[in-house]
């Protein structure tokens, strides 16, 4: 019998911090159906008022706490990249008027097609607003994030096949580099028409990031021969070597006998995408030879990207509804020792106009299966902010010395 080798799953609810949840409750007047948030903590890190709405944990049987990042910008690729040991103190600043016509003249000459729109926008707002323009000149729509200091362009799949799409995001990044613009991404807004002609935006979306500069945990992992998955967008903001990348878009790869569910009426959300992708590597961990272990991080993003930045607040208590129902189909792929935690790369502030990133404080809770809320000796505390996340998973693996290296290497980025 081969011996068992320990398994690490990270899952970021993206963009639902705890004032976000907070926010979300005091709006949703309906039952909030979260059995299993509920037992694993989360009722017990709200505020007073709201724990009532959660049912009765089941006691010790795992760790919840708040957390709060201690790097300076509220930001997908910053919360990211902070779990797993790099922090950044930098700011950063938004492209209000869009970008300058010396930038995109040189882009449209390098991917040889004009661009369009150039404003700031929602990632939504400006595809609809722009959608039959794009389509009838093969021009990429161009905007500003209102929240993050990137650029995006939209692109119809049918209308600029996918490979070129991520070109397009990698030389708008090497040369707003290059010019010395400060932004942190690029990135391709990969979207369809569905057989009803509605616009829905699909997970082939492409990153081009800001390089780290300095190892991470996933580092580490991968150098010891831990196996590492990357599951979504992960792979995109924690831009580094992973054995695996797992980025599905396509209902037929999602098995109908795990009954998993669209939220959204007309099919947009990909969370299902990436809950099948998280399975494939937990069934993965069980039966192929990993004699290290393995460590999954995985990125749920529908409660930033299609409820969140929209201030849809039904649109994202249904979706942590579900991702709630189905944790017990991926706990149950763990066995005894292994670990889970939840966690968010930040929060979600509903203003009158939009939904804007908002450093909070974050769930931070963990699950080792058959453990306890001791965590089977794991210790929670022993690195600042969302560090000490991925000083919990580098210590189920043995290599936590290792990680507080680079976390202690890295503390003149938090005080610079």
């Amino acid at each position: 019998m081969k011996k068992k080798t320990p398994v690490a799953l990270l899952m970021v609810i993206d963009a639902v911090g705890l004032s976000t949840v907070e926010y979300l409750l005091s709006r949703y007047p309906g039952k909030v159906k979260m059995p299993n948030l509920s037992k694993l903590g989360l009722g017990g890190i709200v505020m007073d008022k709201y724990k009532k709405r959660f049912a009765p944990a089941f006691g010790a049987k795992n760790y919840a706490a708040r957390i709060t990042q201690v790097s300076a910008t509220a930001d997908s690729l910053v919360g990211h990249r902070e779990m797993v040991g790099v922090t950044d103190n930098r700011t950063y600043s938004l492209f209000n008027g869009g970008f300058s016509g010396q930038y995109l003249s040189e882009l449209e000459r390098r991917i040889g097609r004009k661009t369009f729109y150039n404003q700031m926008a929602g990632g939504m707002e400006a595809i609809e607003l722009n959608a039959a323009e794009h389509e009838r000149t093969g021009n990429p729509i161009v905007y500003a994030s209102k929240c993050d200091p990137l650029i995006q362009l939209a692109m119809n799949e049918a209308v600029i096949p996918v490979e070129e799409q991520r070109k397009i995001a990698d030389i708008a990044f090497a040369l707003a580099m290059e010019l010395k613009i400060p932004i942190t991404r690029a990135i391709s807004r990969s979207y369809i028409r569905n057989a009803e002609g509605e616009i829905v935006r699909t997970s082939n979306r492409h990153d081009s990031v800001l390089p780290i500069g300095r190892k991470t945990l996933v580092d580490i992992l991968y150098e010891r021969a831990v196996w590492t998955v990357a599951v979504g967008k992960t792979s995109d903001l924690v831009n580094t070597a992973y054995h695996s990348r797992i980025k599905l878009n396509n209902e037929v790869f999602i098995d109908p006998a795990l009954g998993l569910k669209f939220v959204h009426p007309k099919k947009k959300d990909t969370n299902p995408f990436s809950v099948q992708g998280t399975i494939n590597a937990l069934d993965g961990a069980r039966v192929i030879y990993r004699p290290k272990g393995t460590f999954i991080f995985t990125n749920l993003v529908d409660t930033d990207s299609l409820y969140g930045h929209t201030r849809d607040v039904e649109g994202a208590v249904n979706s942590i509804e579900e991702i709630d129902r189905l944790l017990p189909l991926i706990m149950s792929r763990l066995d005894k020792g292994d670990l889970m935690i939840i966690t968010a790369d930040h929060g979600m502030e509903h203003r009158a106009d939009y939904g804007y990133h908002s450093n909070e404080p974050l769930p931070f809770i963990a699950w080792r299966k058959g453990c306890g809320a001791g965590l089977g000796g794991l210790k929670t505390g022993l690195c600042p902010g969302l560090t000490d996340i991925g000083s919990v998973v580098a210590q189920l693996f043995g290599l936590h010395g290792e990680y507080k290296k680079i976390v202690v290497s890295d503390q003149w980025a938090v005080n610079s």
